[in-house]
């Protein structure tokens, strides 16, 4: 076994394929997988769409910022995007790799030379390729039908915020297929996770004068964070470069909390039903 010069080990006169392009083969396997089910792309890139022209349609005023009118969704479009790149990381990491988990994929890939950091690296970089897609749609949406203004100056803080934000939301993807009983239970924890988190965290509509538990609990939360964070490159009255380093630091404690936990708890074999459902299928 020797390494050439390209990065490949060679093995038995083999080239054997680095882990960066190991890795990118499995995002390519998984970005099909998600291609080929309706269900989660509706449900990650069609419906937050549907959202954002509802809201667009209906919210037409605009709001005086201390310097002249800016249309409400000038607002209200970063954080439909910011809500689709959490949705669009955390449903396909937790939910592709429990399934996969509940199918005895991720045994029969266990059991081959493939690293097994180079395929969930591979699962993560496929969400949030998704989650790119999804937000480049909600803006081009935005800016071409609703007015929404990009401010040149903020576009490497919405960059950052964005990378961030994404990488975190599959961290937690992570730890949510680790903690799922199955591959049908996850999409139920998952958008049980993801909607509430979204109502207490103001994407939706900004809760006027919450009660102190749901602000508290909204403001631990990483999707308020990362609402935050995105929003400020695309607020009017925000001065540029638009950074939120404060936001930024929680969403990265959240996104190492589930790798943590998912690197704890993970596992690659299918999970054996216990009670009644083992009697049910024995």
């Amino acid at each position: 076994m020797r390494t050439s010069r390209a990065g490949a080990t060679t093995v038995d006169g083999g080239a054997w394929p680095s882990w960066g392009r190991l890795a990118w083969t499995s995002m390519r396997g998984q970005n099909r997988t998600f291609w080929r089910n309706p269900v989660p792309v509706f449900f990650t890139l069609g419906l937050p769409l549907i959202m954002l022209v509802l809201f667009g349609s209906l919210f037409t005023w605009d709001i005086d910022v201390g310097f002249g009118p800016v249309p409400a969704a000038q607002f209200y479009t970063p954080g439909l995007a910011a809500f689709t790149a959490a949705n669009a990381a955390l449903l396909n990491v937790g939910i592709t790799l429990a399934f996969q988990r509940q199918f005895g994929f991720l045994k029969r890939i266990r059991g081959t030379p493939l690293p097994p950091s180079a395929f969930l690296g591979g699962a993560v970089v496929s969400s949030a390729w998704i989650a790119l897609l999804g937000t480049l749609i909600m803006f081009v949406v935005g800016v071409l039908f609703f007015d929404v203004g990009i401010a040149a100056a903020k576009i490497p803080a919405a960059v950052v915020s964005f990378l961030v934000g994404t990488l975190s939301f599959a961290g937690l993807g992570l730890a949510l297929a680790a903690f799922a009983p199955s591959g049908n239970t996850a999409p139920a924890l998952a958008n049980g996770v993801i909607l509430p988190m979204a109502f207490v965290s103001d994407v939706f509509v900004p809760a006027e004068n919450p009660p102190d538990w749901l602000r508290i609990l909204g403001d631990v939360l990483p999707l308020k964070h990362f609402s935050r964070a995105f929003s400020a490159a695309f607020h009017p009255a925000v001065a540029a470069p638009g950074w939120r380093g404060a936001d930024l630091a929680i969403m990265v404690a959240w996104g190492v909390g589930g790798a943590l936990l998912a690197w704890r708890f993970f596992d690659w074999m299918p999970r054996v039903a216990t009670g009644r459902r083992a009697k049910q299928e024995a």
